[in-house]
């Protein structure tokens, strides 16, 4: 079986470098803090020239273990304070402690931000064009992860409803599956519909890193134009985290985070989650009565068939700071999720009984290793397999409006499609990472992430079926080899190379008498191979001025729901072909300080997209469920900007904006004798100029000295966009211009450990919209309470 060769593959390895790691080393650990006493949470510590290095956990506390003796000069840095260095020498079985208390300094971005830099120092010094989000600071809001992350710019988030609904991303130009998401640097490929980004609460993360155009060697996937790397938290201490909101729409939210380490080093870490949601927001449509057909314009309903649920627990027990593994941990990842299907690709289709239900069982392995066999040597390697289901329960005949109005049918029948289809996709992965820095200056970095997927699945409506039977394999493998140059802290450069290889294993059907009914498939096999590679490159003209270029040849491989289709509103397309993009990217970040009261920061970039072969999507013939397509050519040319102010630790506001121009390249098409009358027309559907401002007040000390009220605000405006082909019709069907506030109210108490958070999302009540049209929620009101404690 595919699990077992891939968790013994990762078991192997984990065990082989057990027995063959050294045998020694030196634990080095302290506190950082601020003039004041304050624990500094964040604070990054590490030994120049080295690998060592770490952040503080939330009492400020660090530790680097394993360190070998010698000589070393200990950096500690945090935005918005002067960074310190100072020589030190470890001595062979020693317990080194060393403390620092961090000055405050001008130069740097503020410290107190709604959406701030990340607070590791290695993260913004890189050469690629990253924006951290710093979790942590949004915690005590309802947001998940989508919803944090469609404030940053150049990101915009597109969902078919409310909570747990069906989910797209886009990063600069690039959409769905062209961005790859990452856990702690394992792919997300395999989570199933229980794990999605949408509905992981905030509270999960620590930062999340989103990678626009090229990716890091080390994240290694098929991604065509950006990344995203959720952190979690890697702490060595105990903690509880714990939070429930409830709010419009009969809304519950439950996360709970812990983590417990004992002095000898044995870990466990407990992450579970919990949402629930009606849905039942209020929409305007166009309603036509079953029984007359009477129409009536303009109808304001709510939702009816719209209920989603999901429970979700992730544990992993091991050891760290081991002599022979830094970290390693055993896990399982269960969870289960169930959504009622209210609408098709468009409004015009609507369901009252249809739903889809699933589940996940992931077994998972993890193993680190700092100083393999040599110093400068780190090992990382992680396995999963996951063993969920889903299932497809569409067997009522009827049809639906939205006044819940419905006609009955006789006979065997369906509102879509007649189906219990329950199914396994038998998704595994391995991936493992190997960095060897040779000296302060030259670093190589190999890299190689294997997926399986091979869908199996039953259908107790047709047990004979032969459709069933017929075999959905897809297996690919990324291969990267990379190589980091730093002439000095001015100055890096990284080069990459990756290898892309897919096999995918299915069947077409045919009539092979030519007589009515007639039906037999024909197994069929293909495969891709390419080469991709990149370079990018940082340069700091000033200490507060920093220029970053990069450029990539991608490819992103077709993936599994393109190919065979998800079974809801997305139809398979097994003639999909990998796409890739030629991608440039320009950029620089500037940022001041006045007086150390008055603090700015401005960060701009400029982008080009060429790619061949684009993967989008479209509507099928019926126009009821969505296709991927190749297109030959797109182009895409985007400025996104950010700027950013804050007064002492009071107030702190910003505004990013994005401009994208997608342009469809390709002059000739099948079925045009001449120049296509699309050529050069603007991608439909597709938003080109959107953005976010936002703004949050903080008042120190009220009520109690370590208590804190925050008054925040969010804007999120979208212009208007063509859902169709501008240059076909007389009739231009427009998404309109869209504005939707937010605002929220948080006090917290003891230096945050009882917090109280009260929001209002889209207050004005504004019509929104995403996805072919699909209306987002109506006004809707919560609150939260969450408890947090560390040792």
């Amino acid at each position: 079986m595919q699990i077992s060769k891939i968790l013994l593959t990762g078991l192997f390895c984990a065990l082989s470098t057990i027995a063959f790691a050294q045998q020694s080393g030196i634990l080095l650990s302290g506190q950082v803090r601020t003039e004041d006493g304050d624990a500094l949470p964040g604070a990054s510590v590490s030994l120049k020239g080295t690998s060592y290095g770490t952040v503080a956990d939330a009492a400020g506390r660090y530790t680097l273990d394993n360190v070998r003796p010698g000589d070393y000069q200990l950096i500690v840095t945090y935005l918005g304070y002067q960074t310190l260095s100072k020589d030190i020498t470890l001595k062979p079985g020693e317990h080194a402690k060393h403390s620092f208390r961090l000055v405050s300094q001008s130069r740097d971005l503020e410290s107190l931000s709604v959406i701030g830099r990340s607070e590791a120092k290695e993260v913004n010094r890189q050469a690629y064009n990253v924006t951290a989000i710093d979790a942590r600071k949004l915690q005590n809001a309802t947001l998940d992860l989508s919803h944090a992350l469609d404030r940053v710019s150049g990101v915009r988030v597109r969902e078919s409803g409310g909570v747990g609904s069906n989910m797209n991303f886009s990063l600069n130009g690039f959409t769905g599956r062209q961005v790859k998401f990452f856990l702690d640097g394992v792919p997300m490929d395999n989570f199933g519909s229980s794990f999605q980004l949408n509905n992981i609460p905030i509270n999960l993360a620590e930062r999340v890193e989103v990678y626009k155009g090229v990716v890091p060697i080390w994240l290694g996937s098929d991604a065509l134009g950006g990344a995203v790397n959720i952190v979690t938290n890697t702490r060595q201490n105990s903690y509880l985290d714990a939070s429930y909101s409830y709010g419009s729409f009969n809304t519950h939210r439950t996360t709970i985070n812990a983590g417990y380490t004992s002095k000898n080093g044995f870990t466990a870490q407990l992450n579970a989650f919990q949402n629930y949601s009606d849905n039942n927001y209020w929409i305007n449509v166009d309603v036509a009565d079953v029984n007359t057909g009477e129409y009536f314009r303009n109808q304001r309903l709510r939702r009816f068939h719209d209920t989603y649920h999901n429970e979700t627990v992730i544990a992993n027990v091991g050891v760290v700071n081991k002599k022979f593994a830094d970290r390693l941990l055993v896990g399982i990842t269960l969870g289960q999720n169930k959504a009622e299907i209210q609408t098709g690709a468009r409004m015009v289709s609507v369901f009252g009984a249809w739903h889809r239900k699933g589940n996940i069982v992931m077994p998972s392995l993890k193993y680190q290793k700092k100083d393999l066999f040599v110093k400068g040597l780190n090992l990382s390697i992680s396995a999963n397999y996951n063993l969920g289901q889903e299932q497809n329960v569409d067997t009522v005949y009827r049809r639906y409006n939205w006044f819940q109005q419905f006609k009955q049918y006789e006979g065997l029948g369906s509102e879509r499609e007649r189906s219990l289809y329950r199914f396994r996709n038998n998704n595994g992965l391995a991936t493992a990472n190997l960095t060897y820095q040779i000296n302060e200056r030259h670093s190589l970095t190999i890299n190689n992430v294997y997926n399986t997927f091979n869908r199996t699945g039953e259908d107790e409506l047709f047990p004979d079926a032969e459709k069933f039977e017929q075999p959905r394999i897809n297996r690919k493998n990324v291969l990267g080899l990379g190589y980091k140059f730093d002439y000095n802290e001015r100055w890096n450069t990284s080069v990459f190379v990756k290898r892309f290889t897919q096999n995918n294993k299915y069947s077409v059907s045919y009539n092979p008498s030519g007589n009515w009914g007639d039906n037999a498939f024909l197994e069929q096999k293909n495969s891709f191979s390419k080469l991709g590679y990149g370079i990018a490159s940082t340069y700091f003209l000033f200490k507060n001025f920093q220029l970053k270029g990069s450029f990539e040849k991608s490819y992103r491989l077709p993936e599994t729901d393109e190919l065979f289709g998800d079974l809801i509103n997305l139809e398979g397309n097994i003639e999909l072909d990998p796409e890739t993009s030629h991608n440039y990217n320009l950029g620089f970040s500037y940022n001041a300080a006045i007086n150390r009261i008055h603090r700015f920061s401005l960060d701009a970039n400029v982008l080009y997209r060429d790619a061949r072969g684009f993967i989008r999507p479209r509507l099928n013939a019926n126009q009821t469920k969505q296709v991927m397509d190749n297109l030959a050519s797109v182009t895409n040319f985007g400025i996104d900007g950010e700027v950013r102010y804050s007064y002492k630790q009071l107030l702190t506001a910003g505004v990013n904006l994005t401009y994208q121009s997608l342009r469809n390249n390709t002059r000739f098409e099948e079925g045009y004798t001449t120049q296509s009358p699309l050529y050069r027309d603007r991608i439909p559907n597709m938003p080109f100029m959107f953005g976010n401002a936002d703004a949050a007040l903080f008042l120190k000390d009220l009520g109690r000295k370590g208590n804190t009220l925050t008054f925040g605000y969010n804007l999120l405006f979208v212009h208007a966009y063509y859902l169709y082909w501008p240059s076909l019709g007389s009739d231009k069907l427009d998404i309109p211009q869209q504005l939707s506030h937010d605002v929220n109210v948080v006090y917290a108490m003891a230096g945050g450990k009882y917090n109280i958070a009260l929001e209002c999302k889209n207050l004005l009540d504004a019509k929104l919209y995403d996805n072919f049209s699909l209306q987002k929620p109506s006004r809707g009101f919560y609150v939260k309470l969450r408890y947090f404690i560390s040792k």
